[in-house]
């Protein structure tokens, strides 16, 4: 049997992560005790919505930092892979959360058209404020290593849609103070609640493939079967499972039946052709090949265990 490790390697900076995870968690809890305030004394429901929101980026990003540090923890005879899906599981919990909380705004939103309710709009507008350069500072910090990472991606979205919120609330707060549309509030935490759920689907079903140990949609397995099995001394490719560990590792596994009773080194040498061609060509890391020779099992490439 052949493993691989391939050449694959993460070049982000773990501990500035870290740093960045923490400066936007202790920014998320002042941002949330002034508006859960403000909230309350000034009637909004639109700011109450953007500090429920806001109070689960707080939540999302403690997991996130967890999921973060759990990722350098060593693999062990009980966790013999580590904690490597700690981030996907993160990413996984912080999307279903945003979607938790937009359908509770959707309900108050609801309630509160019925019977709109006189607003404190300058309250409402310079907490929104207040929100907009908090959060933006935090997605500036993050966003460079969410386009790598789901579990940091899971954070920045939580944060990119709470400043989106928090400039709807101002926009709502200036519409209240100038116009006296006190129903714009119910409207804009309807808004907001939409806007969550359609940013939280895709990182949900992504981190939802992954922890299913779906095959990756960029690997094409009957394709990359067929060019291993134009390899010379191979006969058949069988009973192959390919899933995505985490963010940097692909795996694939697969019995390859030989036409010829072959030796270790000769089929050392082959399985070295299969790892660069799968690595360089699917960006798959990690191989492990059982050999066979006129074994009696089933040859279907997919095989249910």
């Amino acid at each position: 049997m052949g493993h691989h490790h391939g050449h694959k390697h993460s070049h982000d900076h773990p501990d500035l992560k870290g740093r960045n995870l923490v400066i936007s968690i202790l920014l998320n809890i002042l941002i949330t005790t002034a508006q859960v305030i403000g909230g309350l004394v000034s009637g909004s429901l639109a700011l109450l919505s953007d500090a429920l929101h806001n109070f689960s980026d707080v939540i999302s990003l403690i997991i996130s930092y967890v999921a973060n540090k759990l990722t350098k923890k060593k693999a062990s005879f009980q966790k013999t892979f580590g904690y490597k899906r700690a981030e996907i599981l993160a990413a996984f919990i912080n999307a279903a959360t945003l979607i938790v909380v937009a359908v509770l705004l959707i309900i108050e939103a609801f309630k509160r058209f019925e019977n709109p309710e006189e607003i404190e709009s300058n309250l409402v507008i310079w907490l929104s404020i207040v929100a907009i350069l908090g959060n933006g500072f935090s997605v500036l910090l993050l966003k460079k290593d969410a386009k790598a990472n789901m579990n940091m991606k899971s954070a920045y979205i939580h944060l990119l849609t709470d400043m989106m919120a928090s400039v709807a609330v101002l926009v709502g707060g200036l519409v209240m103070k100038y116009f006296l549309m006190y129903w714009v509030d119910s409207v804009l935490t309807f808004a907001i609640a939409v806007y969550l759920i359609w940013m939280g689907f895709d990182l949900l079903k992504d981190s939802t493939k992954v922890l299913m140990l779906f095959t990756p949609d960029t690997i094409p397995i009957k394709k990359i079967v067929d060019e291993i099995n134009a390899f010379k001394r191979i006969k058949n490719v069988h009973h192959v499972h390919v899933w995505q560990l985490n963010e940097d590792e692909i795996h694939l596994e697969a019995h390859i039946d030989f036409s010829e009773d072959i030796t270790l080194s000769q089929f050392n040498d082959i399985l070295h052709e299969i790892e660069d061609l799968v690595y360089h060509k699917y960006d798959i890391n990690h191989v492990n090949i059982q050999p066979e020779f006129g074994k009696d099992d089933a040859k279907d490439v997919i095989v249910q265990d």
